[in-house]
Formats: C-alpha cells, structure tokens, sequence
C-alpha cells in the first residue's frame, strides 16, 4: 500500500538508485530492436545545472523514457566538457588565492590542478542530472579530454591539415586581453554601449588644411597607418595621395580611397589603423600598409604608443583625447550609440589584434552542410532556425581554432629545433622526419569547441570502426539551445559530413530562453535565476520537471516563476491519492486470473499490460468503456504531440485526462459499484487499474519517479516501469458515438451543479429536474441510459427526459445547445428570499460596474497607471459584467 503522504525525496532517492543497480538505462548495442539516440550537450565541469539546462534535460529524457516504452533500443549518451578557457580561469583564481601563479608553477603541475578541479565538480554535475532523473547510459559517459576523444581530435586535425583546410597565419583576430586568449567570431558577443564619437582634426602635411576623422576609439590613432575616403566621395578626385601628420606623433600618412568606407559615416573620412581594426586589417591588406601595433596582449599601450606606453587602454583613451584637445587637434565629442564585442565567458571587451592563429578553413566543409539542411534531411524545430543557420553557414569565416591556454588538446604539430620543419601528426613523432632533429610541441591548444563537434561519433569509438557506431550513428535528435546553433549544431554537422560521410542527426529541436516573471532572462548576475536542486528539494523532481515542460511551448521564450512549481506538485498529490484510493479496493484479484481467452476486450487490454487474463465473467458498465475509449484517445494523442515535440501540450493532456476525466468523472461515477461490489464493481476496478497503469506509462517519461513508485505497487512482479512496453497499438477501443454522449452527459450534470450554486441549494437536497429536448432529435433516448448517474451525481430525485415538456412557474432555467433543463425551486428554496438576495447582490454589482467603467472612459487613468494595474481592471470589469448578465437571467427565470 502506497504511504498515506506523498514524499517525494524518499521516493526519489530509492528509484534513482534501483535504475543505476539494475542498469535500467544501458543501451545493447547487439540488440534487434530499432535505435533511438541523443547525445546530451555536455554540460561544462565548471557549471551548475540551471532552469534552462533542466528544462532541455527533462525534454530529452521524455523523448527517450518514451521511445522506450516504445520498444526502442535507446543510447542517451553523457558526457562533459573540459571548458578550456572557463576551467583555465577559475583554476587559475583559485592558485591566486594560494598566492600562486600559473607560470610560476609550470604546465605540468597547472594541468594536475585542473585535473583535480574536474574530478571534484565533475560528480556534481552528475549528480544533479541523476537528481533530476535523467535516464542516460552512464556506462558509455565520455570526457572531451579522454584518451579516445584526444586520439579522434588528433585525427581530424591532421586530416585536416593534409587537405590544406587547416593553415597557420597572422591575421587580425578577437583577443580577449583578460584571458589572454585568441577566441573565435561565435565567441564574441556585442552590446550595445553608451559611447562617445571622437572627431579629430588630421593636418595636410602641406599646410594647406585639415581632415576632420570620426573615431570611438582614439587610443588607436596612435597606430594610424593612412586615412581612407570611398571612391566615390567628391573630394577623392583632389585627395588621394596626398600626406597627413598623425596628431601627437609627428608622422606622416597618407590618404587613400578604399570601398570599404561608408561616405555616410562621421565625415566620410576612416582612419586605418590595420593592426587594431578587422575592416581597416583587410584595407591595409590591400593597399600593402604596414601594420602599427600600439596595444599590447594585455591591452596596455606598447612602447610603438610614445609618451602614453603603460597606460591601460581606457585610461589612455582618457589621456589622449585630453592632449587632442590641448593641441588643438579635437574638433567635437557627440555621444554614440554602439555594439560593442566581449568575451562571452568573461565580459571583457575584445581587442582586435594582429596574431598567429591557427585556422581552418569552413567553406568546403560548409558546402554539402547546407545542401542536407536544404534537402530537409536534416530538419529544425521551429522551423525559423533553419533560415538561421543557412544565412550563417553561408556567410561563413574561417574559424580560428588555437587558443593561448594550457588546458584543453594540444595542437598535435611539432617543429623541429634544427631546421624549422612543422610536422602534423596524431603520434607524437620521436625526430624531424627532414633532418633528423630534436622535436617541440605547439604551445597552443585547440578551441574547446574543436572537440565538441566531433561529439555524434567520437565518444562511440571514432575512427574504429565500433559496434556502437554501427548500431547508434547517426543519432536521431539534437535538443539544444538556440544560442549554440553556430558553435555547436552547424559544425557539428559539417564534421559528421566530412568525417562519417552522414548526417549527424536528422532533427534538431531548440528550446526557448527561460525568463524571470518579469521577462528577464534568467542569469547569474542578476540573481534571477534559482537552483534547480534547490527546487527539486521543496517541491521533488517531477513537479518541477512537469511544470518547466508545461510552461515551455516548442521554440518560444519560457516564463518561470518557482510559485507555479505548485502546479505540478498540486498534481503529483493528485496522482498519489487517486492511486491509492484504487489500490485501497478489496478485490483478490491473483484469484481472478486464467488462461480463458473469452473476454471482454477491456479484460484483454488489461491482460496486455498486466500479464494475466481475468476470467471473463466480469460485467462493464457504459462509464468504463467511455474511460477506455477516452484513454486510447489520449494514447494515441499523446504519442504525436510527442513525437512533433509539443512537450507542453503532451503535459496539459495528461493533466486534464488524469485529473478531470479519470478522477473528477469517471471514479465518481463507479464509487457506487466499487462499494456494491459484485461483477459490476469488478468491471468498474479492472477497468480502473487498467487507466491508471497506462495513465502512470503515458505520465513516466514526464514524471518517472512518482509513477515508478505507484507502478510498483499495481503491476505483478518484478517489472519496472522504466524498463516497460506500453502496448500502445492495442488501444483501439475508441468510441466516438459513446464519447459524444457522455458529453452530453456531464453538461447536464455541470449545469445542475451551477444552478445549485447559483440558488445556494445544499448538498443534501435533492431537486427534481426536467430537461427537454428538441423535437424529433431523438435526444431523449440518447441521455435516457445515464438517467440513474444524472441522479447521482447532480442530487437530482425525479428526473423527466422528453420532448415537449413545459417549464413550471418559479424554476431556475439553464439553455443548453441540445436541450433546455428547468429545477423547480418550489419547496426547495424560498423564492421571495431568494429574489431579494439576488436583487440586493444585483444592485451592488451594477454599482461596482459602473465605477469600474468610469475608471476605464477615464484618458488620466488610462495614461498614468501602470499597464498591468489598466489590465487588471479590465479584467475585473468583463468579470463583473458576465456575473451581471447572469444575475439578471436568473431573476428572470424565477419571475
């Protein structure tokens, strides 16, 4: 027998552990069933799981708890990331608080810390993905620095590199001065920012007058190599060639015309500074102008920046425009609205710099990934991403892949001591191939993401040919973020091209952003964003996965408030209390089980999931047939909302199929026979436990640790729901003559009901109701069947069901759309009582409305109070004004 009270920290704990000892969730890859595979996103070791990593996590577990229960042989692959640059910097803050530095200690020992740092917070993360019951093969979980993964990363690199798509070079690149590290395009996020523009007054060498050039940036006029003018400019014609002096330098420039200047921007005139600008990198490119670095790695004034060498940039930027100014050289300053670029790991503004990168070339490699998007071989929902992720591969660069850290996979190329030879190789090689000297590795490590793009084939096996691989490549469905698209999803899908010769996966479902109450998106650094685990530990895993799913329609934005988390764990309560009440039910029903195949077709369906037959002389009544053909409707529902990645409808349907139909219906409506007892209330329990078993299938993959419990009290021996096959193609018992008239059936009880309440009727008193039909509807010997549980269920004592029946004087009245239904109130309320309570309450109300609707014909009230207040009152007022209406039908029924 279930607890009384419903506690979900022990019910949680005693299942993820049953699961990990019976390895529920290892996929064989020797099976025959059909596969399923998702890989998880790997979460970084330096992380936390946040609301909108639950929220993805618990979508991927639904789809592969379903696909099981399907009879798919599913692989839901885990694993973590090794967060190059994240890792380097917490591990390095964490020596400086030991009054270490990283290059005083050396490389070996830094990598042993970061090593130490990834066993400690790796567990946590797992942790929380096994605390929030995430169903995944533990036994195949993958580290993007694990030896497999670093000998299939090598492996690309130097295949790569042989194809000539990988190249060294000095080229402008971001560099982020905090991390001291060049990072990609994909990496640099912009803000806009409240800035200045600088217009600063360049001198024609010759006296003969003066450029004035529009700048935000002033602290790199100093590495000014030439001010351009677009073709097209009127003075062009005049200018071109002729030299400028660089203010507070001395040095000459000269003026030279360039396409890439906007005439429309500042004055028309665009410093170059080549080493400090991706724009002016190329013009000098092209105009063969020798770069002037003046900010260094640091983003400190070099010793190429004069008198302001040392200065930190911004300080310098200060200092500069202060000498322009007493110079005479600064013409005007105007506030300037801008994108800015920072480091999406640490905020820090990049600094365009000139630098040897290693780089790999895209374009080839983007090519045949956009003709499979394009084909629909691989598919986005929502389908906007994918005009998202064509107009990027399309305009792809080159993607620098080296990055200046210690912590991540090592360049595999080294270059010997004697003669300079690079040498590109997946074993480290003992000598140069070329003269036989001694070897040094590359300093650098690859872009984490480098690793993270093999990640559909490195993790089975990859460049083995594995069984794995055979059997769960290419994998089924992506579920990330949108905001990785680019980082993650398009590269993965060109390696997997170049690399598997296949697509990767063929569809990639994108969830929304999670956003506070307010519509902020959720971060650290406001503080809006709540620990997951934290909520797990008030409310329990499955109310909080149930109401994240709930709230998150497919690729849109999500609300989360932790109040609506009550939701869920008001219908986790819901679910343990009905359930209970049916295993409550005294029937041996060991003793009822034979061989007999005939039986009624509810008698067989439950054989199908329960494992036995009962013995055929059981009697079902109307309402368990309706609940029947209701539940093979929802089955079937739910499995293609599922399927089409309508998790939030998938949810809101179990809800109102769980809770309104099985509960507030259907276990109403056979309480009767379950207390008579007899073969009417065996039917009524057969039938019963057969809806809730396959209620508590349909509810597992959303909530798999309640319905885990509950299963393991209904069903026989020792199955567990996680490991079960709901025979979903066996629920074929729909009965839409049926459905349509039990609908009739529960207006006619809901409308009693309302009337009831309306007159302040009490439970106790039963009413005698007419309802007539529409002639020659032959309505009356549709509803006639449910007259006994009308009576029932509304306190109704004499029922009349016909046509033609008249309305007696001093009935409450209700029109429905196939009938009108009349309760005398003669004898059962005073009715003169009753008409002055209505009166007095009407003549509030109108009252109320009015001073509501002078509120809002009100231009002052509509303009000065806050929308949400203007909203509410709105509200209010259709409110009252439907509550009015009815009022006044309702004195008119009793007149």
């Amino acid at each position: 027998m279930l607890e009384k009270v419903y506690n979900p920290s022990e019910v949680d704990k005693k299942w993820s552990s049953v699961w990990a000892q019976r390895r529920s969730f290892t996929a064989d890859a020797d099976s025959d069933a059909p596969a399923f595979t998702i890989i998880l996103p790997p979460p970084n070791i330096t992380g936390s799981l946040t609301v909108g990593h639950a929220l993805g996590t618990t979508i991927q577990d639904i789809l592969c708890r379903w696909k099981r229960m399907k009879g798919f042989n599913v692989l839901w692959l885990p694993g973590t990331d090794h967060a190059g640059i994240a890792t380097q910097k917490v591990v390095e803050r964490a020596l400086e608080r030991k009054g270490l530095k990283r290059r005083e200690i050396g490389r070996e020992r830094f990598l042993e810390e970061c090593w130490n740092w990834k066993e400690a917070y790796h567990n946590r993360i797992v942790e929380q993905l096994e605390r929030l019951g995430a169903s995944l093969d533990w036994t195949r979980e993958v580290f993007t620095l694990d030896p497999g993964v670093s000998q299939a990363v090598r492996e690309v690199f130097v295949r790569l590199y042989d194809k000539g798509l990988i190249y060294k070079g000095k080229y402008i690149v971001n560099w982020c001065p905090s991390c001291l590290t060049a990072i990609s395009d994909e990496e640099v996020e912009f803000k806009e920012t409240n800035g200045k523009l600088y217009y600063i007054a360049y001198p024609f060498a010759d006296g003969s007058g003066e450029l004035v050039v529009g700048t935000t940036r002033p602290e790199t006029m100093l590495g000014d190599v030439a001010v351009a003018l677009s073709p097209e400019d009127e003075r062009a014609p005049e200018l071109e060639g002729k030299e400028l002096i660089l203010p507070l330098t001395g040095r000459t420039i000269p003026v030279i015309l360039d396409e890439a200047v906007d005439p429309s921007f500042g004055t028309g005139c665009l410093k170059v500074t080549p080493a400090h600008d991706a724009t002016d990198f190329e013009i000098g490119n092209r105009h063969k102008l020798e770069p002037i670095v003046v900010i260094d790695k640091e983003g400190r004034m070099n010793e190429a920046a004069g008198r302001f060498a040392g200065l930190e940039r911004y300080e310098a930027r200060k200092s500069i425009v202060e000498a322009l100014e007493e110079e005479g050289y600064l013409r005007k300053v105007e506030d300037y609205d801008h994108s800015v670029g920072h480091h999406d790991r640490c905020g820090t503004v990049i600094e365009p710099y000139i630098s040897e990168q290693w780089f790999l070339h895209m374009e080839p490699l983007a090519r045949p990934a956009i003709d499979v998007v394009e084909k629909g071989e691989v598919s986005f929902f929502p389908e906007r991403w994918k005009n998202i992720y064509l107009s990027w591969m399309e305009n792809i660069r080159d993607w620098c892949i080296s990055r200046q850290l210690w912590w991540g996979h090592r360049i595999p190329v080294w270059y010997c001591n004697r003669c300079g030879e690079a040498i590109a190789s997946v074993k480290e090689p003992e000598k140069c191939p070329k003269c036989g000297g001694g070897l040094k590795q590359d300093d650098d490590v690859l872009d984490t993401w480098f690793s993270s793009w093999l990640w559909t084939f490195s993790p089975m096996g990859w460049p083995n040919k594995t069984r794995d691989l055979e059997k769960f490549h290419p994998t089924d469905v992506l579920v990330t973020g949108g905001d990785i698209i680019f980082f993650w999803v398009a590269r993965m899908v060109m390696a997997s091209l170049e690399f598997m010769h296949e697509i990767p996966f063929s569809r990639v479902y994108i969830t929304g952003i999670v956003r506070d109450a307010q519509g902020r998106k959720m971060s650290k650094s406001l503080g809006n964003s709540p620990d997951p685990i934290d909520i797990i530990e008030r409310y329990g895993a499955d109310a909080f996965r149930y109401t994240i799913v709930m709230l998150s329609p497919p690729g849109q934005d999500m609300i989360f408030d932790e109040k609506k988390v009550e939701v869920g764990r008001h219908f986790a309560n819901k679910i343990w209390n009905a359930s209970r009440f049916i295993l409550a039910q005294d029937y041996d029903l060991d003793a009822l089980l034979s061989t007999s195949e005939d039986v009624d077709p509810i008698s067989s369906l439950y054989a199908s999931v329960f494992n036995g037959i009962p013995d055929g002389e059981e009697s079902f009544g109307w309402e368990d047939r309706w609940i029947v053909s209701r539940l093979s409707r929802v089955i079937r529902e739910f499995d293609e909302n599922i399927e089409g990645f309508r998790f939030d409808v998938a949810a809101k349907l179990l809800y109102e199929f769980f809770w309104h139909e099985f509960c507030d219906w259907y276990l109403e409506l056979i309480k009767p026979e379950l207390n008579g007892g007899g073969d009417c209330g065996l039917g009524s329990l057969i039938t019963a436990r057969l809806v809730l078993g396959a209620s508590l299938a349909m509810l597992h993959p959303v909530m798999p640790f309640i319905t885990e419990e509950i299963w393991s009290m209904l069903a026989e021996g020792d199955r567990i729901l996680a490991e079960f096959r709901l025979p979903i193609e066996s629920f074929t018992l729909i009965d839409d003559s049926l459905e349509a008239d039990v609908e009739i059936f529960k207006t006619i009880v809901s409308t009693i009901r309302n009337l009831r309440q309306n007159f302040r009727i009490p439970p106790s008193v039963e009413v005698d109701t007419i309802i007539n039909c529409g002639e020659g509807t032959g309505l009356a010997s549709r509803i006639e069947p449910f007259s006994d549980k009308i009576r029932y269920l509304a306190r109704v004592s004499d029922l009349k069901i016909g046509e033609g029946l008249a309305k007696p004087a001093g009935s409450a009245a209700a029109g429905l759309s196939f009938a009108e239904l009349y309760i005398p109130l003669k004898g059962v309320v005073d009715i003169e009582v009753e008409r002055k309570r209505l009166q007095k309450e009407l003549a509030k109300l109108e009252t109320d409305c009015a001073k509501i609707e002078k509120r809002l014909k009100s231009e002052d009230f509509i303009r000065k109070a806050p929308s949400h207040v203007v909203e509410s009152e709105k509200a209010r007022y259709a409110e009252m004004s439907d509550r009015l209406y009815r009022l006044k039908t309702i004195l008119e029924d009793i007149s």
